[in-house]
């Protein structure tokens, strides 16, 4: 099977500045509404195959800046059943594809925090699978509520692919491209193709570009990487974080790349027959084949750098990461 995929560069509108939870999900169905017009718009100009879509990082909502826990959970993080979602959902469904973003999100189980969430919606509407950002420097992650979060949800929870008919994708959320783990995870649970939305400064030294190319290779997989055309009602200037969507195949090359602004240029084929063929070839270039993870456990087993649960009896602020770090930091180096 051979169709398209489109890193769709768009700009991210903030809602910093929103005073209200109305407000600011007024401005995220207002950015739906844009996003369904270009999306329509792709699909005239790209082709009725064109079936997956990648968006950037936070792309309803912005980051958050000088904003508590507390307060951009009650602002900008999505009920896992709310309107946002329900709006995402039609908004699918109407166009026929498969369309993987990264939103913030609250969860029942942890009503004073909120996670980074990348997700998958297929045609159906139906949200196939939610990976929760695992590597984070000033917001919650699964491994802050460590203990709790397995109860809740399991192991495997934290490294979801999804079988589809347009093959195996799994997300990668924004800096987690630098921890090569989190791909080698995903790509041992069959993942065929990494959705990573991100939102990050387009440097002509790039560091997540290299760092995606070498993700590609090492795990013989596509990578569809979605960046933001800048972000508007922020006090970061517009166009910091802009520019330089792609799509790697699974042999490290860049198939299309998308310059600065709003683009539909990031798109390419995915060709899931060759991908099969490349994986079931004995070769040295065959790297998954290849590995020896009997080598490697026994070092992780014991290797204890930065501490789970630190989220369990102190706030999520950010003088709480900062310094937690910095334990960590005097710990490896002392």
């Amino acid at each position: 099977m051979s169709y398209k995929a489109l890193a769709l560069q768009l700009t991210c509108q903030s809602v910093n500045n929103c005073t209200t939870r109305d407000e600011a999900e007024t401005l995220m169905l207002s950015s739906i509404d844009r996003i369904e017009k270009q999306i329509e718009a792709s699909l005239t100009l790209l082709g009725k195959d064109t079936l997956l879509y990648v968006v950037p990082e936070h792309f309803l909502t912005g980051p958050p800046l000088l904003e508590t826990t507390e307060q951009w959970r009650e602002r900008a993080a999505l009920e896992i059943d709310g309107r946002v979602y329900e709006a995402l959902s039609a908004m699918v469904q109407r166009q026929q594809i498969y369309f993987s973003g990264n939103a913030y999100e609250q969860d029942p189980f942890f009503p004073e925090l909120y996670f980074q969430t990348s997700f998958i919606i297929g045609p159906s509407g139906d949200v196939l699978l939610r990976h929760r950002r695992l590597n984070a420097m000033y917001m919650p992650t699964p491994h802050d509520v460590w203990e709790l979060y397995l109860d809740a949800y399991g192991y495997d929870s934290l490294f979801s692919v999804a079988k589809t008919n347009i093959g195996t994708p799994a997300c990668v959320a924004s800096e987690e491209i630098l921890f090569p783990e989190v791909t080698r995870c995903l790509a041992m649970r069959g993942a065929e193709i990494l959705l990573h939305s991100t939102s990050e400064v387009n440097s002509p030294i790039p560091q997540k570009g290299i760092a995606k190319q070498a993700r590609a290779i090492e795990n013989m997989a596509y990578v569809v990487s979605a960046n933001s055309a800048g972000t508007t009602g922020s006090p970061v200037p517009v166009s910091t974080h802009d520019g330089g969507s792609k799509i790697i195949d699974p042999k490290g090359i860049i198939l299309a790349e998308a310059a600065q602004g709003e683009s539909i240029a990031a798109t390419a084929n995915i060709d899931l027959a060759a991908l099969r063929e490349f994986r079931q070839r004995p070769a040295p270039v065959n790297l998954l084949s290849r590995q020896r993870t009997e080598l490697y456990a026994q070092t992780y087993a014991q290797t204890n750098i930065y501490p789970p649960d630190t989220l369990l009896s102190q706030p999520a602020d950010r003088a709480h990461f900062v310094k937690t770090q910095q334990e960590v930091i005097k710990k490896l180096y002392s």
